[in-house]
């Protein structure tokens, strides 16, 4: 049995109780907020048995074989190193880190040291993704000549996960000042993964355009200056040659939380949809290519990423996404800034 520790109870902590609750070789033991009785509440809730209200508590009472850390953003590499220092595998929340020399700083002590380190880029528990890849791979759809992924939301314009206009817990991710690097550092890290890895290839220039809309008077609410971008489009070039579009934004009326990709070659094309809940993978092949007629195509169950990581622990070898995974996306997205700041492509090979 792998003792854990989870780190941060605000609210993706619920999604980590409820993913490793069905993981039976791991238990939550203890978990740690620095918001006085906001851990405690949390272990009473949840029938964790201990709660500390300082990470190094926590160490000090070394209590636990490995940490889930959900710690916000800005926080992730702090608390990261002190686990790897005192010997414990991590499970991070994403993004690793705010920029590259610091996901890679966090990347380079976990492998030193020997531990699992492990990102939650959670939609690559989409089994549509997952098939996708291995058909990428076996050569299906022939060569990748075009990727289309787009990651579209709507909580700028809908309160359908709340009112940003009030909640801190929207607000912050819209100010600079307050830890945000907007939608391409919060949900970015996401939409390139899932372009890249469904594409079984990598980025290897990217062009990128941000947008900042105006939000309210003064582009101000509060403390929160709303300086963030809301908005990103990109063009990149894929180690195959083959060219990517990639779209992320807020500002998308009428979708919640939805993700597509679409890869097109020369034998086939395919189309992964999902919200994170539920997938579906279309193909077009064949005969029906001439007839641009799609068709389902059934995919089995995968192991999610918390699965994963109980996985590593028990083997002793790191799984994946890893920290490498998590840093290398995390260049591609200082490159979206850097050419977005000088207005010209960016070459990452």
């Amino acid at each position: 049995m792998r003792k854990l520790l989870l780190l941060g109870t605000g609210g993706i902590a619920g999604h980590h109780i409820a993913e490793f609750a069905a993981i039976p070789e791991c238990k939550i033991v203890a978990c740690v907020d620095r918001i006085p009785g906001r851990a405690k509440a949390f272990a009473d809730a949840n029938d964790i048995g201990r709660s500390f209200e300082a990470l190094e508590k926590a160490i000090d009472w070394d209590g636990f074989d490995a940490a889930i850390n959900c710690t916000p953003d800005g926080a992730h590499m702090a608390t990261t190193l002190a686990l790897v220092a005192a010997g414990k595998d991590v499970f991070c929340e994403k993004p690793l880190a705010p920029n590259h020399a610091e996901a890679l700083a966090m990347t380079e002590a976990a492998e030193d040291a020997g531990l699992v380190n492990m990102v939650n880029l959670t939609y690559r528990n989409s089994p549509a993704l997952q098939k996708a890849r291995a058909m990428v791979e076996a050569g299906d759809i022939g060569a990748l000549r075009h990727v289309e992924a787009s990651y579209r939301q709507s909580w700028l314009v809908s309160k359908a996960w709340g009112d940003w206009r009030t909640e801190d817990k929207w607000l912050w991710r819209l100010s600079k000042n307050h830890g945000s690097t907007g939608v391409l550092g919060d949900v970015g890290i996401h939409i390139l993964d899932f372009a890249t890895y469904g594409a079984a290839d990598d980025i290897v220039s990217v062009q990128g355009t941000l947008v900042t809309f105006p939000k309210a008077k003064g582009d101000r609410i509060g403390d929160y200056v709303l300086d963030a971008n809301d908005s990103v489009a990109m063009t990149a070039r894929l180690g195959s040659g083959a060219l990517a579009t990639i779209l992320a934004t807020r500002y998308a009326t009428g979708h919640l939380n939805d993700l597509t990709l679409s890869l097109h070659g020369t034998k086939g094309a395919l189309r992964v949809e999902t919200d994170g809940k539920t997938s579906s993978l279309k193909g077009c092949f064949g005969k029906d290519i001439d007839g641009s007629r799609w068709k389902e195509i059934e995919f089995d169950p995968v192991r999610r990423n918390a699965r994963r990581f109980a996985d590593a622990l028990v083997a002793g070898k790191n799984g994946d996404p890893s920290f490498r995974r998590a840093a290398e996306i995390q260049r591609v997205i200082d490159a979206v800034f850097e050419s977005a700041a000088n207005g010209r492509p960016v070459t990452l090979a």
